[in-house]
């Protein structure tokens, strides 16, 4: 791949990324309102759908992405072109999310009951009719990561970044029938002992459609690039045995990161016992919506930068040109910063106008608000993070990230539990956001120095002087953004940024925007070489569109 390929690719797998957020964030706006956020119902969903996206989630960032990718990428130098060992790892794959589906799905009753504490047997009989629905996602997550992963490796980035649009689309339907029918209830008065079969089979149900749709929709890019996929379950004898050795250590980090999920989910649980005094409490809810923000910027501009170098990074591994592997992993992670800085400084400002789009009671937009404020200080050492991993995972090395994320998981149980005796149950949700951060922070220290110790030195002098930078041009452009937002009245109860949703958008279109006016007026006052790379990729995507 060349530079400008990956410029077009990041900018495919960008574009697709917002409209699906953006598809995302409606949708979750719409299922705040048939749910709310700060209510019984809305934990009891939050914990369900949560258990199929925690395993989705370190599916892509581990076992999939660290395998496939690297083997393919080698198996396409075979006489069939890798053909034979797409259709065996593909169906060796298949066959695996199968089984850990439905035990998954038969183990419901027991996987609430561990994710929760506290809670009364309707919310738990809630939480487990959710989750019957909900836990089939694990198999089309996995089928859509699967089929993903191959298109990935062929350098056909798009369709896996444009699905999600679709599960979106599908998803909003269900809730807008949902709503239609049974009714908006932002504020909970519908009790949990109430909900109807009808009612969670339609919520739920049209949730898991739109990741099957998501799934089944790319088996269409595979016809338009000729793969067309073969079942094959003669997995003896074909070159499988180094990707499984990959896998193993991925799988292991599937089960560290899964019980660290685990104890936080549960902790968080427990501060729905803080609603018996009459006040708006963040539980499992808000803090799924908080991490939605959270990844907004991570998904847009980490996941597609470090996507589409990834690929070029295995390639360079596997040819042994470790200055062009150092050289693509440094301008990903420059590139990654100059958009995470901003970002974080940007949401963090608009934590309280944001959470007011999704919740309606001012004591609910706050402790909402809290909860975003604190996650956000760890979005640059996620990001980069993130970026570390496939390096390791390019150089086909998953033991060391099993070991800087066990490390990482370590801390942050211990952390958690700490917090689920000590912490107010009105700040335990935001406690536990500021712990994910400073954690993430540790991981990234841990993996940069294992990083260093295996390739060596990596420019990275270059990489922190353009990291101070951004943060300085941050510092002003943090400043503006407060002063708009007090002038358009601050965030107190009946001002104008909190007091409708229509508002707050206004609100934080205008502060959002002379935040990021002034952040790019000072980098390129300052000629930052990152922001002018940005805009030749620009130019030469826009070039390759004529």
């Amino acid at each position: 791949m060349t530079e400008r390929s990956v410029a077009r690719s990041s900018m495919i797998m960008a574009s697709g990324t917002i409209v699906s957020r953006i598809l995302g964030f409606a949708r979750a706006v719409l299922l705040a309102a048939a749910l709310g956020v700060t209510t019984d119902a809305a934990d009891a969903f939050g914990v369900a759908n949560q258990l199929p996206n925690n395993v989705y989630a370190i599916i892509v960032g581990g076992v999939l992405n660290a395998v496939l990718v690297p083997q393919l990428v080698r198996a396409r130098a075979m006489s069939d072109g890798g053909k034979g060992y797409v259709d065996r790892f593909v169906t060796l794959a298949i066959t695996v999310f199968f089984l850990v589906t439905v035990a998954f799905t038969l183990a419901a009753p027991l996987l609430v009951q561990l994710y929760t504490s506290g809670w009364d047997s309707d919310q738990l009989a809630l939480a487990t009719a959710f989750a019957y629905w909900c836990i089939p996602q694990l198999f089309f997550y996995g089928l859509y990561s699967i089929l993903g992963e191959v298109l990935n490796s062929r350098s056909e980035f798009g369709p896996f970044m444009w699905a999600p649009v679709l599960n979106n689309v599908v998803s909003i339907a269900g809730l807008g029938f949902f709503v239609l029918i049974f009714g908006a209830d932002p504020t909970g008065s519908r009790s949990v002992s109430g909900w109807g079969a009808d009612q969670v089979a339609l919520l739920a149900g049209s949730a898991t459609a739109g990741v099957a749709a998501q799934a089944l929709i790319l088996l269409l890019s595979w016809r338009k690039i000729g793969l067309k996929l073969n079942l094959n379950f003669r997995w003896r004898g074909f070159g499988l045995r180094p990707g499984l050795k990959a896998a193993s250590w991925s799988l292991a980090m599937v089960l560290v990161t899964q019980i660290g999920g685990l104890v936080q989910t549960a902790v968080a649980s427990t501060a729905v016992a803080g609603r018996d005094s009459g006040l708006a409490v963040a539980s499992v809810a808000a803090a799924s919506i908080a991490w939605l923000i959270f990844m907004l910027p991570h998904s847009v501009v980490t996941v597609s930068v470090a996507t589409a170098y990834f690929t070029r990074m295995a390639q360079h591994a596997a040819a042994d040109r470790m200055p062009e592997f150092k050289t693509d992993l440094t301008t990903g992670l420059r590139v990654i910063a100059l958009v995470s800085v901003i970002s974080s400084a940007t949401l963090m400002v608009l934590a309280y106008p944001m959470a007011r789009v999704f919740v309606g009671e001012y004591q609910a937009t706050i402790a909402l608000g809290n909860v975003i404020i604190a996650l956000m200080v760890g979005l640059v050492p996620f990001s980069f993070v993130y970026m570390m991993q496939r390096a390791f995972f390019a150089l086909e090395d998953t033991k060391t990230p099993f070991i800087f994320t066990s490390i990482q998981i370590a801390i942050h149980i211990a952390g958690s539990l700490t917090l689920g005796v000590v912490a107010d149950k009105q700040w335990l949700v935001v406690a536990l956001s500021l712990l994910t951060a400073t954690t993430v922070l540790i991981q990234g220290a841990i993996a940069y120095s294992l990083l260093r110790k295996r390739i060596g030195s990596m420019g990275e002098s270059g990489v922190l002087k353009s990291l101070f930078g951004f943060l300085l041009a941050a510092l002003p452009s943090t400043g503006v953004g407060l002063g708009v937002l007090w002038l358009l009245g601050g965030v107190g109860p009946g001002d104008f940024p909190v007091d409708k949703v229509f508002s707050a958008v206004l609100s934080a279109i205008a502060v959002g925007g002379a935040m990021v006016f002034t952040y790019v007026l000072l980098l390129w006052l300052f000629r930052v070489s990152e922001l002018r790379e940005v805009q030749r990729q620009l130019k030469a995507r826009l070039t390759s569109r004529r």
